[in-house]
């Protein structure tokens, strides 16, 4: 059993990487990635529980890049962690989103929620600041029922607490994956609210810009969704990836 996309609290996980570890031992897991947002600051933790429940561990990192205006997620694996070119680069993004998150709490403050910064920094700790972590404020002060409320109403791109960011290009990110001989793989293309067209503009994109895999299956996915991912890996020769998209039990 394979799941090359899972995140931990190093990112918008809830679980240490050493308890997302535990778990996926407990699931039957053989081979896992730790593909957390922007930061590889979880695998060392990661690689040291696999030796302990004998899973194959792949390095992984989930890249925020901006595609023609649109935000879009592209998973690394396989890679170097310690080559310079890629850890540069997810520096950049790491500093870009603590400039995001000073905004957002400013947005969510206006909405009732008080001391935001301070309050999403505790329950992110040593990881990364991400929108779900504002939307469990916004769940704590009752401002929203649950997570899917608070993007719906405040945190998609459109809405009131939303901050628009410009994250990696592209190529950039496919490259930084590359030079570090790792596999760039397109993330959930269907979670993107595109059009069929748009799809395939953003599939042909990846692939002309030298990215080598796309996932087939999500933990989000249906039987339909599955079958025009596998044609556009087949298409554009692309190979297949599979992963939980994991965050939280």
């Amino acid at each position: 059993m394979i799941d090359l996309h899972a995140h931990s609290t190093r990112s918008d996980g809830r679980l240490t990487p050493t308890e997302l570890v535990d778990r996926a031992a407990e699931a039957g897991v053989t081979t896992l990635a730790l593909t957390d947002h922007d930061t590889v600051d979880g695998l060392t933790e990661a690689r040291r529980a696999v030796d302990a429940q004998g899973i194959a561990f792949i390095n992984g990192v989930e890249i925020s890049v901006t595609w023609q205006g649109r935000t879009l997620h592209m998973v690394g694996l396989a890679f170097d962690a310690q080559d310079s070119r890629p850890t540069d680069g997810l520096a950049t993004l790491q500093q870009a989103r603590l400039s995001r998150a000073a905004r957002i709490a400013t947005k969510v403050e206006k909405l009732g929620v008080a001391n935001a910064l301070a309050r999403v920094q505790a329950i992110a700790g040593n990881g990364q600041i991400t929108r779900p972590h504002f939307a469990r404020l916004l769940i704590e002060d009752g401002i929203c029922r649950d997570n899917a409320q608070a993007f719906k109403r405040h945190l998609r791109p459109g809405r009131d607490a939303h901050v628009s960011i410009e994250w990696a290009p592209l190529e950039a990110a496919i490259g930084w994956i590359a030079d570090a001989g790792g596999i760039s793989v397109l993330a959930h293309p269907h979670g993107y609210r595109l059009t069929g067209a748009w799809r395939r503009r953003m599939v042909t994109a990846f692939a002309d810009a030298g990215g080598d895999a796309i996932e087939i299956c999500t933990g989000a996915t249906d039987a339909q969704q599955e079958a025009v991912s596998t044609a556009h890996a087949r298409e554009y020769d692309l190979l297949a990836s599979v992963g939980s998209d994991f965050h939280a039990p």
